[in-house]
C-alpha cells in the first residue's frame, strides 16, 4: 500500500513511563451528556432518512452546549429550582424544505430523542420540569452536500480530518475506564441507590502505585442521613478496590468526594438528578471522553469531536473508529505491545483512499510476513469504510 506507514519502536509505552495520568467522564458528566445528545440526534436523524429518502444524507450536528441549572440539595430533600438548558446546533439537508415531498420533521426528533435517552441515563431527572431541550438545526452549506450527494458508490470525504487509535489499554487506563462503568451499573445502583450518574475518575500512576481520584454526585432523596452519605462513598472505595484487585493487583489508593468537609452538609456533592449540570456544571461537546471511552495526555489524540457528525463521509468520525479497529486487530493477531494508528483524509478524496495510513508499532520486528499481514489488516478496514455507519446506527461503536 502506497500510502501505509509502517514504524518500529518509535513511542515508549505509557506503562514504561515513570508516571501515566488518564480520565474518564462519566455518563451523567455535563460534557458526556453533550456529546450523547448530539449523537443519538445523528442516530435519528440517519435512521428518518433511511426509511424517508432511501439513504443517509449529509448532516452534522456535532455541536451542543449544556448550560447548568439550580438546585436546592440536602439529606433526604431536594429541588430543582432553575432548569437545566440544553442547545443542540448543527445542518441537517431537509429543514425548513420538502425533499421528496417528504418533510423533515427536526423540532419533534430533537425533543423526543433527547428525553427518551435523559429518561434512561438520568431517572432522577424531571423530563418536563428539570430541562429545557432548545434546538437551532438549519440547512447545511452548499458546497459539503454537494460533496456528500457526489454520485459515487464510495463516499468522498467530508473533511480533512485525522483519526486516530491506539491499543491495548494500560492498567492505569483499564481501571479508569472500568471503574466509571462499574459504579454506572445497573447492578450496583441498585444496591447503591445514591449513587448518582454523573461520575468523573482520574487515574494517575506514580512508579508502581495508582492513585484513583472520583467525584460521584450522591442523590440526596436516597440518603436517610450524614452517616448514609459518608458510607456510601465508602462502599464506592471497596467496590474499586475489589476492582483493582482484578485488573491491577498492585498497590493502590482511593479517594472519593475530596472537597467535602466533614460536619457540613451543604459541602457534600449532593444533587437531586444524579447530575452536577444542575447547579451550575456546564458542558459542550468535544471537552469529554475521546472515541475510546477516555482523555489520554499520554497518548496521541486528536480534538476532533466524533459525537454528531454524520456517519457516512465525516471522517472526523469514522477515521477514529477504523484506526481503534486496526490498532486493536494488530495487537490481538500479532501479539505486539502496542500499537498507534494514524489515519489523515483529504476533502472530496474517498474514504477508502487516506492521504496517509502511519501505525507506529512496539515489539515486533520488521519481518515481510508481519509487515504483509498489516497491510491485509489495514486494507480490509479500509474496504469496510463504506457500510461503516450502519454499526454507528445499530450503537455497535462506543464514542465516549
Amino acid at each position: 500500500m502506497k500510502n501505509l506507514v509502517i514504524s518500529y519502536n518509535r513511542d515508549v509505552i505509557p506503562s514504561k513511563l515513570p508516571v501515566e495520568i488518564v480520565e474518564r467522564k462519566g455518563k451523567g458528566h455535563p460534557d458526556f451528556l453533550c456529546d450523547k445528545a448530539s449523537e443519538e440526534l445523528s442516530i435519528a436523524l440517519s435512521k428518518w432518512y433511511v426509511e424517508n429518502l432511501g439513504g443517509i444524507q449529509h448532516h452534522n450536528v456535532d455541536k451542543a452546549i449544556l448550560c447548568g441549572g439550580q438546585s436546592e440539595a440536602r439529606i433526604g430533600h431536594g429541588a430543582v429550582l432553575e432548569p437545566i438548558y440544553l442547545l443542540l446546533v448543527g445542518r441537517a439537508v431537509g429543514v425548513n424544505t420538502r425533499i421528496n415531498n417528504k418533510y423533515l420533521p427536526i423540532g419533534k426528533l430533537v425533543i423526543e430523542t433527547t428525553k427518551n435517552w435523559l429518561k434512561k441515563d438520568l431517572p432522577h431527572l424531571n423530563i418536563e420540569h428539570d430541562i429545557i431541550i432548545d434546538y437551532k438545526i438549519r440547512s447545511g452549506s452548499t458546497d459539503l452536500v454537494g460533496n456528500f450527494d457526489e454520485d459515487s458508490e464510495i463516499p468522498r470525504a467530508n473533511d480533512t480530518s485525522i483519526g486516530i487509535g491506539f491499543a491495548p489499554f494500560t492498567k492505569v487506563e483499564e481501571l479508569t475506564y472500568k471503574s466509571e462503568l462499574m459504579l454506572n451499573d445497573p447492578e450496583t445502583k441498585k444496591k447503591f441507590p445514591a449513587i448518582g450518574q454523573d461520575i468523573k475518575v482520574m487515574g494517575v500512576r506514580n512508579g508502581k502505585k495508582i492513585d484513583l481520584t472520583i467525584a460521584c454526585a450522591m442523590i440526596c432523596t436516597e440518603l436517610v442521613d450524614t452517616d448514609h452519605y459518608w458510607q456510601t462513598k465508602e462502599d464506592v472505595k471497596e467496590l474499586i478496590r475489589d476492582l483493582s484487585s482484578k485488573v491491577w493487583g498492585g498497590d493502590l489508593s482511593v479517594d472519593v468526594n475530596v472537597a467535602d468537609v466533614a460536619d457540613k452538609e451543604d459541602c457534600l456533592y449532593l444533587t437531586v438528578t444524579g447530575t452536577s449540570a444542575e447547579q451550575g456544571d456546564d458542558g459542550q461537546v468535544g471537552r469529554g471522553n475521546r472515541t475510546n471511552g477516555l482523555i489520554t495526555p499520554y497518548r496521541p489524540m486528536t480534538l476532533e469531536a466524533a459525537a454528531g457528525k454524520n456517519p457516512v463521509s465525516h471522517v472526523g468520525k469514522t477515521y477514529n473508529i477504523a484506526a481503534r479497529n486496526i490498532s486493536e486487530q494488530v495487537v490481538h493477531e500479532l501479539g505486539v505491545e502496542s500499537v498507534d494508528c494514524y489515519l489523515v483524509s483529504k476533502i472530496g478524496k474517498k474514504i477508502t483512499e487516506p492521504q496517509i495510513i502511519e501505525l507506529a508499532i512496539v515489539g515486533n520486528d520488521s519481518d515481510s510476513k508481519t509487515k504483509r499481514r498489516i497491510e491485509e489488516i489495514v486494507q480490509e478496514q479500509l474496504n469496510k469504510m463504506p457500510t461503516i455507519w450502519k454499526g454507528f446506527l445499530n450503537r455497535s461503536y462506543e464514542l465516549y
